[in-house]
């Protein structure tokens, strides 16, 4: 698809439902957070936790093939890294990217969470990237540019000394989880189409303290990690763009 997509208010309700869902997962998930527990472990605690409500389906796992409800990617991992034995440790961070399909439609959110008692640069980048995620989110109206956005995200972690991971951009999302437009980071020379009412985005900041803006994959062919291995966080919502603004529905 490469022309915006406009929700009914059927559908917006949907969205709305399975927003609710995603969101109490991830506080759910985030809860169980602490030194010594898996990546598997709150993998499945989220699996179990979308699934405890009537219509809701995990929305990753199955999708081109991903093995897991949640993405968790850990310290330098950026995107996509895969739940398993791995044990989290004091000082870690962990992004936990989550979607829920409800009556075939998608919502996508992840937060970034820290592990113990974080060093000072850890907290910083967590602050910086949740900032850019809400300065973005407040500047999101019907008839904005996506380059608003972008440049919005870009100068709140440049200013703070990060980077945004240019390859991995937010998306249209709905019927698909992944559908246009992009959503990138920063700024780019074509600002990009204006934003009509009733679409819906997923804006997500994927930010590092590092010096290199690209990635590299893992061993297993999903993780993406920092090309120079520095600390990446994520922080995501989905949005629904309104006349006067937009509303959250993660």
């Amino acid at each position: 698809m490469s022309a915006f997509q406009i929700f009914t208010p059927l559908e917006i309700a949907s969205l709305r439902l399975g927003g609710a869902i995603l969101h109490a997962c991830l506080e759910h998930v985030s809860a169980l957070v602490a030194p010594g527990v898996t990546t598997e472990e709150l993998d499945l605690a989220a699996e179990k936790f979308i699934r405890s409500h009537d219509g809701a389906k995990p929305a990753f796992k199955g999708y081109h093939g991903f093995p897991a409800t949640l993405c968790t990617s850990v310290n330098d991992e950026c995107v996509h890294g895969i739940p398993g034995k791995r044990i989290l440790r004091d000082g870690d961070i962990v992004s936990l990217d989550c979607g829920v399909l409800y009556d075939n439609l998608y919502t996508d959110a992840c937060v970034t969470v820290g592990v113990g008692h974080l060093p000072p640069q850890a907290t910083a980048l967590l602050r910086v990237t949740k900032e850019a995620l809400m300065n973005a989110i407040h500047v999101v109206r019907a008839g904005v540019r996506i380059g608003d956005i972008s440049a919005a995200v870009e100068k709140t972690v440049t200013t703070e000394g990060c980077i945004p991971i240019k390859p991995l951009t937010g998306h249209g999302v709905g019927y698909s989880l992944h559908q246009f437009p992009d959503v990138p980071n920063f700024t780019r020379s074509d600002p990009g189409p204006r934003i009509p009412e009733h679409t819906v985005l997923a804006i997500e900041p994927i930010i590092s303290v590092g010096k290199k803006d690209g990635v590299k994959e893992g061993q297993d062919g999903w993780t993406l990690k920092t090309e120079d291995c520095a600390l990446s966080a994520h922080f995501e919502h989905t949005v629904l763009v309104t006349d006067g603004g937009c509303e959250v529905l993660t």
